[in-house]
């Protein structure tokens, strides 16, 4: 194998101390008309979406959500605000999510967000300092029940991570994404990434193939 595919495989290669984790993300009623500019943000700065969902949450629904505000001074405006239209769940993962979703979010007050943290998410799309736009969830429990919460159907298994992840990826990933990458240094096309797709759509091993040829029927004349 050439250095330069070794280099792109380790590239590929989930680093064994680095946790993968999962967090929820919470696109709110006033920034739901750009959910997709959002996503693809959130695609840029390194996010699988692993589970998604639009949906509108009612009062009660909110405030079992936001159970652990209950009682500050601004819980009424958030529950109204938080069910005064739909929203869109997302379950995002990738190293260390649940901390680097909550810098990308910036400040929970906007205002604060446009003054300290100009780029991220909540001084972009928030306007005050209730309606930030988004939510995150604080902590690796919290995401935990959160998302739970928004999908209740999920089974939350670990993501393998160190050895079981190498493993995995040698087994079921790196023969056919090596053979791919080869050819597309022969190839050199001009959209690779779009070359590379197609290819192991073509070449995926676990593509379904028929068992007995259809045979064409013969008509008389």
């Amino acid at each position: 194998m050439s250095s330069d595919l070794e280099a792109k495989m380790r590239l590929l290669m989930p680093e064994p101390q680095i946790p993968v984790e999962r967090t929820l993300a919470l696109i709110k009623p006033d920034a739901v008309d750009k959910e997709e500019e959002i996503e693809n943000l959130i695609l840029q700065s390194g996010f699988m979406i692993l589970q998604k969902r639009k949906l509108q949450l009612s009062p009660e629904q909110s405030s079992n959500f936001y159970a652990d505000q209950y009682g500050k001074v601004f819980f009424p405006n958030l529950i109204a605000y938080v069910s005064s239209g739909p929203s869109v769940a997302m379950v995002l993962a990738r190293y260390c999510a649940v901390s680097y979703w909550k810098e990308l979010l910036g400040p929970s007050d906007s205002f604060r967000a446009k003054r300290t943290h100009p780029h991220s998410l909540r001084a972009i799309y928030g306007t005050d300092d209730l309606r930030n736009a988004l939510h995150g969830s604080s902590t690796i429990f919290s995401a935990e029940r959160e998302i739970r919460f928004m999908f209740p159907e999920v089974i939350l298994e670990p993501i393998p991570t160190g050895q079981r992840a190498r493993d995995y990826l040698n087994l079921y990933v790196k023969p056919t994404l090596l053979a791919g990458l080869t050819a597309l240094c022969k190839e050199k096309p001009a959209d690779p990434m779009t070359w590379l797709a197609d290819w192991l759509i073509e070449h995926n091993p676990n593509k379904p193939r028929l068992q007995h040829p259809v045979m064409e029927e013969k008509h008389q004349g």
